[in-house]
């Protein structure tokens, strides 16, 4: 027996939109063919006054009701538009049916408590459609849309409002509920239009038929509040077909609501000069209005405008100055490092950025600390932490007046020296080596630390930012191999950082390696070079990037495979790196997906709060990553979490022992299962047939080099043949 759900009922009003329009402007109509037996007879006043003037906004109120139902998040604009709708009606039912008949109708009366209760209603209408248009509404932006709005309706009441509605026969109750109106709706228009003003957003159709809706009805009670000022108010007429015009354009707006998504320009991005413009305006305009009418002995409604609107000026100016105070804050938190309170890496290429750029001479230490990774594994990080913030302290003193400390990340300090010369920059390296090489007590614990210094100057030996910063860095990995100590940059370490290239053999040059899968397919070329000394190929890093951007740009029309650099710690060096990259393919007329960056474990060491920014910006060009893990449990699955790369590298220790080790199989699903749920592959490097079968069952990639480097040209037409092998070499 199938059983089947219930259908969900549906009312008839739900389900007939567009007849229920059609049926709101056929009463307008028919409406309208009474205007001209205005004044009406007992039976005609029953039709158009009661019947057909009040259907028509019923009608519409149900199609509110429906576009609540229909658009969730835009359910209380259209419970307000109901709800001013059913008002409306109460207070046109309450006149016709007991003021109306009265020898003399009183005013205000009891229909005007209805009519102006549909003005909250209307209020909330407006709100809500702006903050479901921008969500992230500002208090500013609120308050610059409020100064806007009151200044528009002060200068309205005061110029054409109050002249033409004001009248001696009426009271100064009669009077106020008289301005009441057209007051309110000249402050809901102004509000609408204020904040997209601001803004500088174009409207969408729901803002636009709201504020045809509040400008008619602004006509409507600015021509009712005449008639009241002079002989009165006769239902029935053509004014009332404003109200009709209004029940249709509700109905069609409610009917046509669908759920989008509508996007305004984003405070955070900045408004530009309407954010300035419209306020301005209309402040001036509010004081002009005060400047007019100040001093007459009476407080009307346009100098009450005014005043609030200065008031709202004033709020908003003090905001003004909180958040430029806390913009100096955030600034300067951004060019500081949280943990020793000296300048980070950031206020250091601005610094370098003013003097490189004007051709001042200055000097750059680089300093790196040795046995800092044993006193946070022996003692704990908080103990690594404090150490920190010691030598912070400690290598104040070994400064020059007007020389600058920097705390670059990890364990690496940098100083910079305007106008120095070698000799002072030696001098001073030569100090800091020995301030940081001074035992430290920590936790009762006597540390000693060692400290390797690079040193390079501008201009003579670098004439940008980044070459200054890339020679000071090959000065201290210099020393660091040396086992520390403070050393020079010399062109024998790197003679070819000016031209952005890696210091490989130049008679061997750049070589290619592919990389495979099981099934023979190539995925990636691995960029490499040739050690002078050793005659052992490594991993190119950034410095060949425009070489092998031509490498690459010589197969890819045939053969879309990217070529993988490596990113290690002394790359980070260089400034805007996504962009650098992004450019150098664009130069190369290569898409961004030609080059495949590994961020390899010094990279990930030496600055890991600035790896996840540089994935980000990485990511964002388009630009494929991926990072080497190392170390397994749960440390290493949390930082995966703040990884932002497209591709993960098994650590070789955990992926060598996934076949022999139960937990080392357990800790290699999760990390999978992990990097699927954050968007990327995992890749292991080829161990053995049992371990890469293992591997695989895991859900990882296991990749194999193919064979020995070979220059590009080789390698472009093995890719063109690439059912063979490279020459004299066996995939295996």
């Amino acid at each position: 027996m199938v059983s089947m759900a219930p259908e969900r009922q549906t009312r008839w009003w739900d389900a007939r939109p567009r007849l229920l329009v059609l049926l709101t402007a056929s009463i307008a109509l028919g409406f309208a063919i009474g205007v001209p037996l205005v004044p009406h007879s007992p039976v005609e006043m029953v039709v158009f006054d009661v019947v057909l003037l009040n259907a028509a906004p019923l009608v519409a109120s149900l199609l509110c009701l429906r576009a609540a139902r229909r658009v969730p998040q835009e359910r209380l604009i259209w419970w307000g538009a109901a709800a001013a709708s059913v008002l409306n009606v109460v207070g046109s039912l309450v006149y016709a049916l007991a003021v109306a008949p009265l020898p003399e109708q009183p005013f205000p009366s009891v229909a005007d408590v209805f009519w102006l209760a549909s003005y909250p209603a209307l209020c909330v209408v407006a709100l809500a459609l702006l903050r479901s248009r921008v969500p992230r509404l500002q208090l500013s932006i609120w308050l610059d849309g409020l100064v806007g709005a009151l200044g528009v309706t002060a200068v309205a009441a005061t110029l054409f409002i109050t002249p033409a509605i004001t009248a001696p026969h009426l009271d100064a109750l009669a009077t106020a509920a008289n301005l009441a109106y057209p007051v309110a709706d000249v402050l809901l228009l102004a509000l609408l239009g204020a904040v997209p003003a601001v803004l500088g957003a174009r409207i969408d159709g729901v803002v636009a038929v709201l504020c045809v809706i509040l400008a008619s009805k602004l006509v409507g009670d600015v021509l009712v509040a005449a008639a009241q000022a002079g002989d009165g108010y006769e239902p029935g007429g053509p004014i009332d077909l404003m109200w009709m015009a209004n029940a249709v354009l509700t109905a069609a707006a409610a009917a046509a609501a669908r759920p989008r998504r509508y996007s305004w320009a984003s405070p955070a991005a900045g408004p530009g000069w309407h954010a300035l413009g419209v306020p301005l305006v209309c402040t001036v305009a509010a004081l002009a209005v005060l400047a007019l009418e100040w001093g007459d002995g009476r407080l009307g409604v346009g100098e009450v405008c005014a005043l609030a609107c200065v008031l709202a000026s004033l709020a908003r100016s003090t905001l003004t100055f909180q958040e430029l105070r806390s913009l100096h804050e955030v600034r300067r938190q951004a060019a500081t490092d949280h943990l020793t309170g000296l300048p980070n890496r950031r206020a250091l290429e601005t610094e370098m950025d003013v003097l490189v750029g004007d051709g001042r001479r200055v000097a750059l230490i680089v300093l790196d600390l040795d046995g800092f990774k044993a006193v946070n594994d022996g003692l704990g990080h908080h103990a690594g932490d404090d150490l920190l913030r010691r030598l912070g302290d400690r290598l104040r003193p070994a400064l020059r007046p007007g020389d600058l400390l920097f705390r670059l990340g990890g364990d690496e300090f940098a100083v910079l020296l305007p106008g120095a010369t070698g000799e002072a920059a030696d001098e001073c390296a030569r100090r800091m080596h020995d301030l940081v090489c001074r035992p430290v007590e920590l936790d009762g614990v006597q540390v000693r630390v060692g400290a390797s210094l690079g040193i390079a100057t501008a201009p003579d030996q670098a004439t940008t930012v980044d070459d200054l910063l890339r020679c000071a860095d090959r000065a201290m990995y210099t020393a660091k191999s040396a086992r520390g100590g403070v050393r020079w940059f010399s062109p024998a370490d790197g003679a070819d950082v000016m031209r952005g290239r890696d210091a490989g053999d130049p008679d061997r040059g750049l070589a290619f390696c592919p990389r495979v899968t099981a099934d023979g397919r190539v995925v990636a070329v691995v960029a490499l070079l040739a050690e002078r000394r050793t005659e052992r190929w490594r991993a190119a890093d950034l410095g060949a990037l425009d070489d092998a951007g031509e490498a690459v740009a010589g197969w890819w029309p045939t053969s879309q495979v990217p070529v993988q650099l490596s990113v290690s710690a002394s790359d980070l060096a260089l400034r805007r790196l996504p962009d650098r990259v992004a450019a150098a393919l664009l130069r190369a007329g290569l898409p961004a997906t030609a080059v495949l960056l590994r961020l390899d474990r010094s990279a990930l060491s030496a600055a890991p709060e600035e790896i996840p920014v540089l994935l980000a910006g990485l990511r964002s060009r388009g630009i494929p990553t991926v990072v080497e893990t190392y170390g397994s449990g749960a440390v290493a699955l949390a930082r995966l979490r703040d990884l932002p790369a497209d591709g993960i590298v098994l650590d070789p220790a955990v992926a060598a022992d996934v076949v022999t080790d139960a937990r080392s199989a357990l800790v290699v699903g999760h990390t999978v299962a992990l990097a699927r749920a954050l968007g990327s592959t995992v890749h292991a490097d080829s161990v053995d047939v049992h371990t890469d079968a293992t591997l695989a069952r895991l859900g990882c990639q296991v990749l194999r080099t193919a064979g020995d480097p070979l220059p590009a040209d080789d390698l472009e037409r093995w890719l063109r043949q690439r059912d063979g092998s490279p020459p004299g070499v066996a995939v295996h």
